[in-house]
């Protein structure tokens, strides 16, 4: 063991996805008080370069990027927290990409949904040979290329960069082991649930419904309880992939607030460094103690009021998730100008505006309330009448655990559902069988009701709906669990 001499800084910011955060929340949460020591124990592992693409972007210093990756990878004691075989292949439960803005105070960090369709570059096999590119394949496929217990970091970073055509700075992977030891450091996250959860629904293949996990409401979870919390999909909000993201998010906005609110003593701050560094694995530039403090102390002024997570643009396409252009592509043009995303105090650049609400002229649609607040979808037929559409029926929604609006609709009205959604701040387009517009409304509906009418020819910014403020109460909205 050796002690390392840590100068200061601020404080910052994902089961299965949101195990990568350790290192982040090491890094971000280390925070104004003065000198002190960390002891990082033994060797921090690192994964080959060799594995990175030739051809990647040029550099930058407008900004950094860093991917963060969480393995459900069952090695090294992990099959104990996460069931599975020890043997089984590594893959990546979440993902997102950090980007730290060129003033050091201000960062964003994107979730890519794993079942989101990609394009895979070639990767790097364990016997030094090279994979064909594939296209339209999910995210996570990449990290399981090549079929090695601990994951293919490489792979995924090569697949970022090709993706959104920013150089990534640092990768870094945290597993189950790491995750767990962590929110026990911290004695514990509160967390909110909307209603009882089974073991069942952690596994969903169990043929009785089993013990309860988690009671309805607000309760504080550690250890493998806070992984269950965090794995979760099902008996939860609306049971996608997409309602896990954005719970985990909220988890780390809360674990962030305990870290905070504990002060971060040395006392304190040594096992919670452990616990981050003892399940990691990170790129050679990050492979040691020495150069994880200097990446650590470059974030240092990174404030947790200025850190925002988004979910890349998504809709659903069958069992998957496709990409939303030309979404997609001004998130990252943004990003590779250092530019902010939204209303939120960036390093200087103004906010993008966003495009006035359509006309309703001749468009019909039915609305359904996908939340629990009353009242709401007679709410919303009365604002789209106001607007000029025809509302040919209102109602309720089988399912009242939306946390996002989905617009849905048929053969031949992609438009005129596009003009639907410019009148709701947070609304998913997606394509059906059936003829006609359904607006089932979901809970970002209920707390912001209404776009922001300002006429603008600007590229289309990040989905609002799709935001969360890191310090975002995750108990202020039970549809995120």
């Amino acid at each position: 063991m050796t002690a390392r001499q840590l100068h200061h800084a601020p404080r910052r910011r994902r089961g299965g996805r949101l195990l990568t955060t350790a290192l982040a929340l090491l890094v971000l949460a280390v925070s104004g008080v003065g000198w002190i020591y960390l002891e990082l124990g033994g060797d921090i592992e690192t994964f080959g370069a060799d594995g990175l693409s030739d051809n990647r972007p040029a550099g930058s210093d407008a900004g950094q990027n860093v991917l963060v990756i969480g393995s459900d990878a069952r090695t090294d004691g992990n099959s104990e927290l996460g069931g599975g075989d020890a043997h089984d292949i590594g893959r990546s439960d979440t993902a997102f990409l950090l980007h730290v803005y060129r003033d050091r105070r201000h960062a964003v960090a994107v979730s890519f949904p794993r079942d989101t369709l990609v394009d895979i570059p070639p990767c790097r096999l364990p016997d030094g040979t090279w994979t064909r590119p594939r296209t339209r394949v999910m995210f996570n496929s990449a990290f399981s290329t090549g079929e090695t217990a601990k994951g293919n970091p490489a792979c995924t970073q090569n697949t970022v960069e090709k993706l959104t055509g920013l150089r990534v700075d640092h990768t870094m992977v945290v597993d189950f082991k790491g995750f767990a030891a962590l929110t026990e450091v911290v004695d514990g996250v509160r967390v909110c649930l909307p209603d009882d959860v089974y073991q069942k629904d952690l596994n969903p293949k169990r043929a009785t419904r089993g013990d309860l996990l988690f009671p309805k409401g607000e309760q504080t979870v550690a250890g493998q309880q806070a992984l269950d919390y965090v794995r979760l999909r099902h008996g939860i909000g609306d049971g996608s992939d997409i309602g896990r993201i954005k719970r985990q998010q909220a988890f780390v906005g809360s674990l962030f607030k305990k870290i905070k609110s504990d002060g971060l003593t040395p006392a304190k701050l040594l096992p919670l460094a452990n616990a981050a560094t003892e399940s990691l694995t990170v790129d050679p530039g990050l492979g040691s103690a020495d150069k994880l403090i200097d990446f650590a102390m470059s974030l240092k002024d990174v404030d947790l009021h200025d850190t925002t997570f988004v979910t890349l643009p998504w809709r659903y396409e069958g069992a998957r998730v496709a990409i939303v252009e030309p979404e997609a592509d001004a998130l990252w043009a943004a990003l590779r100008a250092d530019r902010p995303l939204d209303a939120r105090p960036g390093p200087g650049a103004t906010p993008t505006a966003t495009p006035s609400p359509a006309s309703g002229a001749g468009i019909s649609v039915a609305v359904r309330n996908g939340t629990r607040t009353r009242g709401l979808a007679a709410r919303a037929a009365e604002m789209l009448r106001e607007a000029g559409f025809t509302v040919t029926d209102t109602s309720t929604a089988a399912d009242q655990t939306h946390p996002l609006t989905l617009i849905a609709y048929g053969p031949g009205e992609q438009a005129r559902a596009a003009a639907v959604a410019t009148h709701f701040r947070s609304a998913e387009l997606t394509p059906t069988a059936t003829p006609g517009i359904t607006v089932t409304l979901g809970r970002s509906y209920a707390d912001t009701p209404t776009t922001t009418a300002s006429p603008s020819s600007a590229p289309p910014t990040v989905p609002p709906a799709d935001t969360r403020a890191a310090d975002e109460d995750p108990c202020a909205d039970l549809s995120y669990g």
